[in-house]
């Protein structure tokens, strides 16, 4: 008699912004820095924000990745325990009150099918990891300053997670952790997002944009609506 294969594991990956919650990673730096210790720092940084928000708006379109080099920029010289402090904060007053009404349920769901669920996201992993263990998620996979002295830099550790950098991130982890992708779902929002759908066997635009949707159309791929 044939010795038949186990059977590989399959998950479902959830792009966060957009997908399942209402905020972004601006949303989250504006917290951050409205909650700086000094009253110079708030102002010099909140200005900051406002300033450059056409040009992370433009960088967004363009590339994801640009807008990540520049954008976490803003985090420099913040201490790695308040960081970490206000995450807690951020996830409490930001992003739980905008959690999408269909997330969890779409989240069970999923589990009650025995996949494993996992977050890939460019958010950072300090707000991130509250919204993880909420949801009661298997991983997460988020991007993370570089601390040095207790501080953070400014810049993001490698890999950064943005764009294509999500599908080619998804491909080394299902290989590291036995997933099939050919029978793993995955969900999101944006257009920059096309790439990680495309690595798995059962793609899903949620909340789509316009040029998400356009794809899922030509590509008859499902498309949910969570708000």
């Amino acid at each position: 008699m044939a010795v038949q294969d186990a059977p590989r594991r399959t998950a479902a990956f959830y792009d966060v912004d957009g997908t399942l919650i209402k905020t972004n990673v601006v949303h989250a730096y504006a917290y951050y820095a409205l909650n700086s210790p000094k009253v110079s720092d708030k102002l010099t940084k909140t200005t900051g924000l406002l300033a450059s928000l056409p040009f992370y708006w433009i960088a967004d379109k363009f590339d994801r990745r640009v807008f990540n080099e520049h954008f976490y920029k803003n985090y420099a010289g913040f201490s790695e325990d308040r960081l970490i402090v206000l995450g807690e904060e951020v996830f409490e007053k930001i992003i739980k009150p905008n959690i999408f009404p269909g997330a969890l349920s779409l989240i069970k769901r999923s589990r009650d099918q025995g996949h494993d669920q996992i977050l890939v996201t460019g958010a950072l992993d300090v707000v991130t990891k509250p919204l993880a263990e909420y949801f009661k998620v298997d991983d997460f996979v988020a991007n993370s300053l570089e601390i040095k002295d207790g501080f953070a830099t400014g810049r993001l550790n490698n890999p950064m997670i943005a764009g294509a950098n999500k599908a080619l991130w998804l491909r080394r982890y299902a290989e590291q952790h036995g997933y099939d992708l050919d029978g793993s779902f995955a969900y999101a929002d944006s257009g920059s997002d096309i790439p990680l759908l495309s690595v798995v066997g059962h793609p899903c635009a949620v909340n789509p944009d316009f040029r998400m949707r356009t794809n899922a159309r030509a590509y008859n791929w499902p498309v949910v609506d969570l708000t």
